[in-house]
């Protein structure tokens, strides 16, 4: 058998996660029905036939339960209740319901690392060092000197340690103080956050997208982190990061980790339809997802940033090639999944535009038609079938700490958190009737608005619906393999994609002067432009392609 074609297909009713679709829904800035200036759990619903109309298969989430919001719900204080900002427990229930009916299934962002400071279990444990949850958070003492117990950083910036007077001990936060870490060394915690995650999947989720749960345990020994001698990790940062500076092997990544999502996945298979993606932030982070997704005793599929940074232009195809190429290098069974943006990153429309806070069109229509032509399972952040750039935030309407912390050499996470357009000739963009929304609605994206585009036909809305739904049809780009094809312009990214009897051959030109590639075969989708014939294929500027080999002889 040819090493680009898959023996079997997936069964679709197990495996549905496998190849599929899935779009990122960053609640607090989908849509308000209340009228507080903060999207909610109903505004979902009440667009759950726009979002089955784009062709996606599943709906991720962003945390909804109850939080004092420091990091925007990434700091839990009840994993068991909804934040009354979202709504309540049946309206979450009737969100469930209604996407299952038109056929979307739902993947609950989890985030088990760490919790709220102001959660009962941390509140109890910091009284002392004797209480029943004394020893469900890191905890360590001070050096002579009263200095942290050694040197590792937070994600967020300055030390990860937090000195408490209460028990005259440090607590560990790998992000911001107000998130101290879970002690995984203690089997309670480990029991108790594995009975969270049966509490929902018995709710009837579909899904479980892992935040940092590479984060979950530490070394025990507390050993410092050494430094890097390369300059650092890549991030979208584009200046000195001291948390780069250090290679990250004792506080997070732990070998201990393992058996950790063995348990989580031995969990989620007493379930059927199931499935769950690990988030990874880590210094290697492809080899880190191998290992998380090596085998089904450990968890489906793994999402990491590799593709979520290079500020400027468009990379060149370089970029996509050597990433997949290392992934495939690593475990034989691991799947991985993708995306280009999501909640924490610049929006890919503006980061690869060569524009801070524009877009292209058409590198616009080509971004999500390449992110889901790749080998895995596809992520769309919302708005990004509209295209839209990021936002340029006012610094007194900054909401996110880290972009505080940093300003103004960077304004954060805010720029890709704005409301959603749902019509930019109405109040707030359609977004919300409140007079002050959250975040401000983005100026620049009102001309982007979904009543727009829908007027349109040669929108990007309708470019990414067009291909999505034709995507829906090919098994190859579902989840065929991937072999990259050589002798092709330097800016033109091409592969086959095969599964069993199928194939398809995927033409994109990342670059804004026209190529022409010979190919044999039958056009089968095209965009921005792009013609064959002859058996060459012209690829206008950022146009791409899709066809059927010739039949063999």
């Amino acid at each position: 058998m040819a090493p680009d074609r898959l023996p079997v297909r997936p069964c679709p009713h197990r495996d549905w996660w496998r190849g599929a679709v899935c779009y990122q829904i960053y609640p607090r800035s989908f849509l308000d029905t209340t009228g507080t200036g903060t999207g909610d759990l109903n505004g979902i619903t009440a667009k759950i036939d726009y979002l089955a109309g784009l062709g996606v298969k599943a709906l991720w989430i962003s945390p909804f339960l109850q939080s004092p919001q420091e990091d925007y719900g990434y700091d839990i204080s009840d994993y068991r209740a909804i934040d009354p900002l979202f709504g309540t427990m049946a309206d979450f229930e009737n969100l469930l319901a209604t996407a299952h009916k038109a056929g979307l299934k739902i993947i609950m962002d989890m985030v088990l690392s760490h919790t709220s400071d102001r959660h009962p279990w941390f509140m109890e444990s910091k009284q002392d060092a004797q209480n029943p949850k004394a020893d469900w958070y890191v905890w360590a003492n001070p050096k002579p000197d009263g200095s942290p117990p050694n040197n590792w950083i937070s994600v967020f910036g300055g030390s990860a340690w937090q000195y408490h007077p209460g028990r005259g001990q440090y607590y560990l936060h790998n992000f911001l103080k107000q998130q101290p870490d879970l002690n995984y060394h203690n089997p309670a915690v480990r029991a108790e956050m594995l009975d969270i995650c049966r509490f929902w999947l018995d709710k009837g989720i579909d899904g479980l997208r892992l935040d940092v749960i590479n984060f979950c345990y530490h070394d025990a020994s507390l050993r410092d982190n050494p430094p890097r001698s390369d300059g650092g990790a890549a991030t979208q940062l584009e200046f000195p990061d001291a948390y780069s500076m250090q290679r990250h092997i004792h506080d997070k990544s732990r070998p201990e980790n393992l058996v950790f999502i063995e348990d989580i996945r031995a969990l989620l298979d007493a379930y059927p339809a199931v499935f769950a993606l690990a988030e990874i932030g880590d210094d290697e982070a492809v080899k880190t997802a191998g290992l998380y997704t090596r085998n089904e005793k450990r968890l489906h599929t793994a999402y990491s940033f590799e593709m979520m940074t290079n500020k400027g232009a468009l990379p060149p195809p370089a970029f996509f090639r050597e990433k997949i190429e290392a992934q495939q290098a690593q475990e034989r069974h691991s799947w991985p999944s993708w995306a280009f943006s999501n909640h924490d990153v610049v929006r890919a429309a503006s980061r690869w535009s060569g524009d801070d806070y524009g877009h292209d069109p058409r590198i616009s229509r080509l971004l999500p038609a390449l992110l889901a032509s790749l080998r895995g399972t596809v992520f769309l952040y919302q708005g990004e079938e509209l295209g839209l750039p990021e936002a340029e935030i006012p610094h007194d309407a900054l909401q996110d700490p880290w972009g505080k912390y940093l300003w103004p050499k960077w304004q954060g996470r805010d720029g890709c958190r704005t409301p959603m357009p749902w019509d930019g000739a109405a109040k707030n963009a359609g977004f919300s009737a409140a007079e002050r929304t959250w975040l401000p609605v983005a100026q620049s994206h009102g001309g982007l608005g979904v009543a727009a585009q829908e007027r349109d036909t040669d929108s990007t809305l309708h470019a990414v619906r067009r291909f999505l739904r034709w995507r829906a049809t090919q098994e190859s780009l579902q989840y065929g393999n991937i072999v990259f094809l050589d002798g092709v312009p330097d800016s033109v990214l091409a592969f086959r994609r095969g599964v069993v009897e199928e194939s398809t051959m995927c033409a994109f030109n990342l670059s804004g002067a026209a190529q022409q590639v010979r190919l044999d075969g039958a056009l089968e989708f095209a965009g921005n432009g792009a013609t064959h014939a002859q058996g060459v294929l012209a690829l206008p500027a950022y146009g791409y392609a899709f066809l059927k080999p010739a039949p063999s002889p």
